[in-house]
């Protein structure tokens, strides 16, 4: 007897606005991201070249096979390159709209600010106010859960990390409060 498949569908409440203007196009992407990857690939190469790119009596030298991989990532990003020069009149999509930068800037700042402030607090504290924050502000949901989620949380990784599996992770005053 077969089961009928079930579908999960999770509507947003708040989906972003489909008139959002655009902030950037597909092509402006693609282009911005080959010329980045372009540099780091001239880069690498270079550094390679200067290790040393060649054969000499005992094999290849250590930036032998780095140089030609960096090499090849040049051309791929010089051949996407070409490839949305000869593409331009034709009209490119939008990589994203206003309204949605938006809400990947709600989670890319605070993502941002946890990697710094784990630096200071430790990685359990930032952890607590990362996903306290990320409930009550962004998910709405109650303060008194979104704070009792992310003490859990931030508990079972302690207990995980320290306790467990002995595993040295960024400590903050907290820590050293309880002597750990």
């Amino acid at each position: 007897m077969s089961k009928p498949e079930v579908e999960i569908v999770v509507e947003d409440p708040n989906p972003p606005a489909s008139d959002s203007p655009a902030v950037t196009s597909t092509r402006t992407v693609d282009v911005v991201a080959a010329l980045l990857l372009l540099a780091l690939a001239v880069l690498l190469g270079f550094d390679n070249w200067r290790t040393g790119m060649s054969w000499d009596s005992t094999g290849p030298q250590a930036g032998y096979f780095p140089f030609y991989l960096s090499a090849i990532l040049a051309a791929a990003c010089l051949f996407g390159i070409g490839k949305e020069f000869l593409a331009r009149k034709q009209a490119s999509e939008t990589f994203v709209t206003r309204a949605q930068l938006r809400r990947v800037t709600q989670v890319f700042v605070p993502t941002l600010l946890f990697c710094a402030v784990t630096q200071w607090l430790g990685l359990y504290v930032a952890s607590f106010l990362l996903v306290a924050g990320f409930m009550a502000f962004i998910g709405r949901i109650a303060a008194w859960k979104a704070v009792l989620t992310a003490f859990v949380f931030s508990l079972i990784m302690f207990v995980t990390f320290e306790i467990a599996f002995d595993v040295i992770m960024p400590k903050g005053p907290l820590e050293a409060l309880f002597g750990h």
